[in-house]
């Protein structure tokens, strides 16, 4: 019984790890990492096709975005989640293709004038639209009966709609042990999702630590904040633009926006004008609306029980179009633009950003975690200026940085969340999705709870029946930053990832008989010999 971290590893996106039980092999997540790519997303660090079942935490690119590539490379198995993160996942990932298609379009018109090879997608819309046809739900506390020795069950993570923690309880050679994942764990008190499932017992925990160092600033109010960022911004005649992931974040600020325009709290403008500029955050909203019994809280029930839309408000409108998106730019009308990605790695607020990130009267407002290397994160740490396709932008709009709407628990909650796990109490502590000096550091505050605990890195592999590190991991090279967001080359960890895969083929040929081994390792050294003279 043995687990590899394969992702998320002293790095906060890109979760990945996976489990091996009876000689059946179970993946929790395949994310895409995003921000420096420390870790190359374009090959796998394992054969897709070894891999038996997947079970996802939630929907989020970073814990999903690899899966067309896991199907593409041949994964045959089945993947199980809950019902709403299926239903997420589906508009998500064909998101998340275009992306790709349209970053591989633009990369081979560059190609083309300077000679370069031509860059394929990670996965096409195609690919994507593939994951549904092995993919099987279920709901909060439904028990499953995975494969022989193996049941898992989902519980409330709050942290997206459908978001879970999953507890496995696997049995090999007579040894049963109970496996948390936790997934990214959700803050308290957030509009629409429910509180985190505090769990009671577990023998092994693998847990997030994205915010394992600090605590959310204290916000007594979202509206009245958000309500006085607008008005200011608006009464100087300038745009409030919020980079958001349009799945959960959008929908709340949205929840907020509504309580915000039916109190009258914008003086300079009570009807200020509101746009959802993200087709994918227009069909997120619609999940959102539809039959949600078993994942909304008490207040968000009572909202849709009286027949009152969460998020409806006037002056509201969602573009569908690029040619929409492109007018609000032209359109001199102070307004709130709300627009993926959430990081400004991608899509249409990078558009938005060029063309307010240099007018002083116009507000930036970043709503959520900013992964290392992103333009975010650049942004928030005072960058002057930036390149935005191809031109340099002078950063003279206010920077916010709105940590009261954060969707992750704090340090202090993460802490209440393992403390509650007591009976039994882990034998071991796994901290992952935290940054390289976040996830180490909450491992140490981890033991000072009373727990074993340690911050494994990638590729590390753990027994745990015996309880120890079987295969030590590595920290991947960090790559230098660029104020853009853009990827540095991945050539290098793409070589690793293969050299991954080719170790995994040399313990699976355990066995086989003596000739064909020799045949292998001869071919092996032949192609080392071409490489090295």
């Amino acid at each position: 019984m043995k687990l590899s971290f394969y992702g998320a590893d002293q790095c906060v996106t890109g979760s990945c790890h996976c489990l091996e039980v009876g000689g059946r092999r179970i993946l929790v997540d395949c994310g895409l990492q995003q921000g420096r790519d420390e870790v190359s997303n374009e090959a796998l660090p394992f054969a897709a096709n070894t891999i038996d079942f997947l079970l996802v935490t939630h929907a989020h690119i970073d814990h999903t975005g690899r899966i067309p590539m896991l199907i593409k490379e041949g994964f045959r198995g089945r993947i199980l989640t809950t019902r709403l993160t299926a239903d997420l996942m589906d508009i998500m990932l064909q998101d998340s293709a275009h992306i790709q298609e349209q970053d591989a379009e633009w990369k081979n018109r560059k190609a083309e004038r300077s000679g370069a090879p031509r860059t394929e997608p990670l996965y096409t819309i195609e690919d994507a639209q593939r994951v549904r046809q092995y993919m099987t739900t279920c709901e909060y506390h439904q028990v499953i009966d995975l494969c022989e020795g193996v049941r898992v069950e989902f519980v409330d993570a709050g942290h997206l709609l459908g978001s879970a923690s999953i507890i496995v309880t696997a049995t090999e050679g007579g040894v049963t042990k109970q496996i948390v994942f936790s997934g990214d764990i959700g803050n308290v008190d957030q509009p629409i999702i429910r509180d985190p499932t505090y769990l009671t017992g577990a023998d092994y925990v693998v847990m997030e630590s994205t915010y394992g160092d600090r605590n959310h600033t204290e916000v007594w109010s979202y509206t009245d904040d958000l309500a006085k960022i607008i008005d200011e911004t608006i009464a100087k005649g300038g745009n409030v633009v919020i980079p958001s992931f349009a799945v959960g974040r959008t929908q709340e600020l949205l929840y907020f926006i509504r309580e915000i325009k039916d109190a009258r709290m914008v003086k300079s403008d009570p009807d200020f004008p509101v746009y959802i500029d993200s087709p994918l955050a227009k069909k997120a909203t619609t999940i959102f609306t539809g039959d949600l019994r078993g994942y909304l809280d008490e207040e968000a029930l009572e909202l849709v029980q009286d027949g009152t839309h969460m998020f409806n408000f006037t002056n509201l409108r969602m573009t569908e179009t690029s040619e929409e998106s492109k007018m609000l730019n032209m359109d001199p009308t102070p307004k709130v633009i709300i627009s993926a990605s959430g990081m400004c790695d991608a899509g249409r607020i990078r558009h938005h950003l060029k063309h307010n990130l240099w007018r002083p009267e116009c507000t930036v407002v970043f709503v959520g975690y900013q992964g290392e290397g992103t333009l975010g994160r650049a942004l928030l740490e005072g960058v002057e200026s930036v390149k935005l396709f191809g031109e340099e932008i002078a950063v003279h709009a206010k920077i916010v940085n709105f940590q009261g709407l954060s969707s992750h628990a704090d340090r202090d909650h993460l802490i209440s969340w393992i403390q509650s796990i007591q009976a039994p109490k882990p034998q071991h502590v796994f901290v992952v999705h935290g940054d390289r000096e976040v996830a180490p550091f909450f491992a140490k505050t981890v033991q000072s709870l009373g727990f074993t605990a340690h911050a494994p890195q990638y590729t590390e592999v753990y027994d745990l029946i015996a309880g120890k590190v079987t295969e030590p991991g590595y920290l991947p090279e960090r790559k230098a930053r660029t104020t853009g967001g853009q990827r540095a080359s991945a050539a290098y960890e793409r070589l690793v990832a293969v050299g991954n895969m080719l170790m995994e083929s040399i313990k699976r040929s355990r066995g086989r008989d003596n000739k064909s081994l020799a045949r292998f390792a001869d071919q092996l050294r032949q192609l080392l010999e071409k490489w090295e003279s």
